[in-house]
């Protein structure tokens, strides 16, 4: 009998160990995820006034040309000007654009015939690529070499920007990297982290511009097979323009709105975070009593 009582009082205090186990591990995840939702406001607020101090920067570096230009009584059309006063002109303009963008992840040195520039491309605080632009400015600004990837569409850019507005064309470009940076780091990071869900490979293009995979979802002790398409309609954006779940033929109530409510996901959040969620609730749903 007090035999049977043991092996009794064993079984609950192994429960209870279990229990406070699991419960410590959802209090560290816990402060885990405060600590990186503290860190990505801190870089979100860096990030806007960075920006801030760009569109100053700008704004004060128009004002400083449009004097300088003023003093020397020389007409703003460079094609009225000399040889000589359109170079000077090209490299003050240059010098300007390397000061305003010091501060957003675009940096740049003179060189004998021109200016190279570095763009630096992050996702959310983590540091991805960098890509370099060796620019020409005789007898016109034109690109001599480059190691941007050859399907962002930098001759397109180029022939808008790059002889009108050298920094909408540097901030342009940026846009684009970084764009296809964040939706690349996203795919990797859903194939890092949640490849157990993942059904076969998840396709995607060179640009990164369309995902397309299959996940399972359970539901009432039954696994239900999704498919998703994701379009990145705007290349400038790392979030989804299109978003289409598809679940099974005649799925039950539940199943639809479960689609729907992932489709809406989709649209609002980082790829690998939205499978966290999936995670999240899932995990909530077994341990339910």
């Amino acid at each position: 009998m007090e035999e049977g009582k043991a092996y009794s009082l064993n079984g609950v205090f192994a429960h209870l160990e279990m229990l406070e186990a699991r419960a410590h591990e959802a209090a560290v995840k816990q402060e885990e995820t405060e600590q990186q939702e503290e860190k990505l406001a801190r870089l979100k607020a860096r990030v806007q006034e960075l920006r801030l101090q760009r569109d100053e920067l700008r704004a004060k570096v128009e004002r400083q040309e449009k004097g300088q230009l003023g003093k020397r009584g020389v007409m703003s059309d460079p094609a009225q000007r000399s040889a000589q006063a359109v170079l000077e002109w090209k490299i003050k303009s240059i010098k300007a654009t390397l000061q305003v963008f010091y501060l957003t992840g675009i940096s740049g040195k003179l060189t004998k015939r021109g200016v190279c520039f570095c763009i630096s491309t992050a996702y959310e605080g983590t540091y991805l690529d960098s890509y370099c632009l060796d620019l020409l400015i005789k007898p016109e600004v034109r690109i001599h070499r480059h190691s941007v990837p050859v399907f962002i569409p930098l001759e397109q850019i180029a022939k808008k920007y790059l002889q009108t507005d050298i920094r909408r064309f540097l901030s342009v470009l940026s846009d684009h990297l970084n764009a296809y940076a964040g939706r690349r780091y996203q795919a990797d990071q859903l194939q890092e982290h949640f490849s157990d869900q993942i059904e076969g490979t998840l396709q995607r293009n060179s640009l990164c511009n369309l995902l397309v995979f299959n996940y399972n979802v359970s539901s009432k002790s039954k696994t239900f097979p999704f498919k998703v398409r994701l379009l990145y309609g705007d290349l400038c954006c790392s979030l989804p323009t299109e978003v289409v779940v598809s679940c099974p033929p005649d799925p039950p109530a539940s199943l639809a709105e479960t689609a729907a409510a992932h489709s809406d996901l989709f649209r609002r959040t980082a790829l690998h975070k939205a499978f966290r969620s999936f995670s999240s609730a899932d995990e909530s749903v077994d341990g339910a009593p």
